[in-house]
């Protein structure tokens, strides 16, 4: 099979090349041209301009866009649409709405082009373990595409999902379980790591332990037990967390039909604090302690109340002796005095 491959970024790199370790003709885009002659330096073949790509496939042709959701995939899209005829496939592999397939593809079939959105989860290890693609669209260019697929994905690792729209949606449903996994992963070793028990716990090895047969056994404790390798107290990463939107989707589809989802919803709420030097609704709180019970504040700029590392410090309540003291140092610190009404 022949596919055109239009973005060669961490994924669409990858993505190609293990459509050419499959055997299948790529020819390949990228507005950064380096990276178009990198690729057909392994096989591909260069493509300067869009219309130069679709003249060099044969109908029907086949064209996979994997870049940045917005802008950039809406105009490739349009410029691409006015390139290819009835018949020809057009996939979208990036991170896009649902509700932009849904549109696009509407504005598709009225050229006959058939209009594909394809959820794409494996990240930077896909080349060597796969991709697992999520699809959605017409199903007659489902079935036409199933050689690329078979290609990019390991054994069972492509699912038809149903009409345009279908991939994206299962592929930002999967995204918003990722946060949460991520997040309960999280909570559980800064608990493992504030604990009495901290410094006896090599944090690898019991990463290493639970994925040995426990309930909670994943890739992710995986990827977790090579981080910890790497930096057993990750000293050199900071806890700043971004996301790419999916998240966001996901709980907002949560509100629109009406699914109760604490848990995505928390996660994703949890990435915007890890952004914040000082959250305001935090201020807001501090200030209301101050004016309905005069209880101590810090004063901004102040650092030495903060602990870093894992844990607060013990949840006993502050009294008037102890509030504004830090807790002791250390996994369990204690504060002083008992606690107040």
């Amino acid at each position: 099979m022949q596919i055109g491959m239009v973005g060669l970024g961490r994924m669409g790199m990858n993505m190609a090349r293990r459509l050419l370790c499959g055997s299948q003709g790529v020819v390949a885009y990228n507005r950064t041209y380096a990276k178009t002659e990198a690729l057909a330096r392994e096989g591909a073949t260069a493509a300067r301009t869009l219309a130069e790509l679709v003249q060099q496939l044969a109908p029907p042709r086949v064209v996979w866009m994997m870049l940045p959701q917005g802008p950039p995939t809406e105009e490739h899209f349009q410029e691409l649409l006015s390139l290819l005829g009835s018949g020809d496939v057009l996939v979208d592999g990036g991170n896009t709405h649902y509700r932009d397939d849904q549109r696009r593809a509407a504005q598709a079939r009225e050229t006959g082009v058939l209009y594909v959105d394809a959820g794409v989860s494996g990240g930077i290890w896909g080349l060597e373990e796969g991709y697992c693609l999520m699809v959605g669209g017409p199903e007659e260019a489902f079935r036409h595409l199933e050689p690329a697929l078979t290609a990019l994905a390991p054994a069972e690792g492509y699912l038809y999902c149903g009409r345009s729209g279908a991939g994206h949606f299962v592929k930002m449903v999967h995204n918003g379980i990722e946060y949460a996994m991520m997040e309960a992963l999280g909570e559980g070793f800064e608990l493992l790591a504030a604990s009495e028990y901290a410094e006896g716990l090599d944090l690898q090895k019991v990463a290493h332990l639970w994925n040995q047969g426990s309930v909670i056994r994943s890739w992710l404790l995986e990827l977790a037990e090579r981080a910890f390798a790497e930096d057993p107290r990750l000293e050199k990463i900071a806890g700043y967390v971004e996301d790419s939107g999916e998240g966001r989707w996901a709980v907002q589809a949560a509100t629109e039909l009406g699914v109760a989802a604490p848990g995505l919803a928390g996660a994703l709420f949890k990435r915007f604090l890890s952004r914040q030097q000082e959250a305001f609704s935090n201020q807001v709180i501090a200030a209301l302690r101050l004016q309905f019970g005069g209880h101590m504040v810090a004063e901004t700029g102040e650092t030495h109340h903060r602990v870093c590392g894992a844990g607060a410090g013990r949840t006993q309540p502050a009294t008037p002796e102890t509030e504004g003291v830090p807790p002791a140092s250390g996994p369990g610190g204690e504060r002083r005095g008992e606690a107040s009404e």
